[in-house]
């Protein structure tokens, strides 16, 4: 079958990856299920994958195929799956987890202790064929499609984990500030219209972004110009907002971001890339709370898969063949992409 396999790391992302001609995986153990692939996301961490970030976090041995965010039809499945057949639609969760440790246990299972992550350290989705477990995929609609809804697997799930845990400390008559509307943030806007009553206020440095923000939720639109958080304090009455969601987290977003907090307020952190340099004592004075968001769990991405069935979280794509794997990921480098971009073998 044809992948996109990681060869090398570098600088330069797109000297990295190659198409290739690879077996086709098959069913190997009962709890097996092999997934033809109908769309694979195209995320950042692919990106950071190819720089070379994420080497000695993986520890995967190169050549492998990349791509974390799948969805398809069950081709095959192992002798002990009764949960899907053939020929079902599926999105596959990101994790492939034992079920088995505390963590799988206690309905944690993003913290499996035995997990293995395609797209990252083991082959992933950006190819015709996946193999994953039954305990990874979710049955689909029958309104939704495979490569309308892949993204949603990692970077839906990642904003949907965020969102669901910020709406839950949000009550009437507070203010959520979300700091980026682009691939992750606009999917987390709409699940916290979705799931919370607070008054959202989106900010963004691109106004094509925020317009978009205010279209799909956002009570509040805020462009990053440099009086933005002057802005987003007068919004809030001069208090800040009860939970920042940043889907940044870099390029001076937290340095930012906590300036728009409130006292007791809740500094959510999704996006990645810089330090939180916040002296200690205004941690303590101000009784901020920092909260790290992995990816959600399979459960996450149930509740998820009922909203998009519901209409309440729409993706916005834009879809290559997978053969433009090249176009696909130099158009996301270079923010060409608005939503998230998708491979369609």
């Amino acid at each position: 079958m044809k992948a996109v396999q990681v060869v090398g790391y570098g600088d330069h992302p797109l000297d990295n990856i190659r198409m290739a001609e690879v077996p086709a995986p098959e069913v190997s153990g009962p709890h097996d299920v092999i997934v033809r692939i109908g769309g694979a996301g195209v995320c950042r961490t692919d990106l950071h994958i190819l720089e070379g970030q994420w080497a000695e976090k993986s520890g995967v041995r190169l050549p492998y195929t990349i791509g974390h965010e799948n969805a398809g039809w069950v081709h095959a499945v192992g002798s002990a799956v009764t949960s899907v057949a053939a020929g079902d639609k599926v999105i596959v969760h990101p994790l492939m987890t034992c079920g088995l440790c505390r963590a799988c246990r206690a309905g944690d299972d993003v913290h499996c202790e035995q997990s293995s992550f395609p797209g990252i350290d083991t082959a992933g989705g950006y190819a015709e064929y996946l193999r994953t477990s039954a305990r990874s995929v979710v049955r689909l609609d029958d309104s939704l499609e495979p490569a309308d809804v892949a993204a949603l697997a990692d970077a839906g799930l990642t904003a949907y984990h965020a969102a669901a845990k910020a709406a839950r400390r949000l009550r009437p008559g507070d203010r959520c500030v979300v700091i980026g509307a682009g691939g992750l943030g606009h999917i987390g806007i709409q699940v916290l219209k979705a799931l919370a009553t607070a008054e959202l206020v989106v900010v963004d440095r691109n106004p094509e972004a925020v317009k978009l923000s205010r279209a799909i939720g956002a009570d509040q639109g805020v462009v990053a110009d440099g009086d933005h958080v002057e802005e987003v304090l007068e919004l809030t009455g001069g208090h800040g907002a009860e939970v920042v969601v940043d889907f940044v987290g870099e390029g001076g977003a937290t340095r930012d971001g906590v300036r728009m907090l409130r006292r007791a307020g809740d500094y959510h952190v999704v996006g990645y890339g810089e330090n939180i340099d916040v002296p200690t004592i205004d941690v303590i004075s101000s009784e901020i709370n920092f909260i790290g968001n992995l990816v959600g769990s399979y459960t996450d991405l149930c509740e998820l898969m009922v909203l998009a069935a519901q209409g309440r979280v729409r993706l916005h794509t834009a879809t290559y063949p997978l053969d433009r794997f090249q176009d696909a990921l130099a158009d996301l480098d270079a923010g060409r992409v608005r939503g998230r971009a998708v491979l369609v073998p």
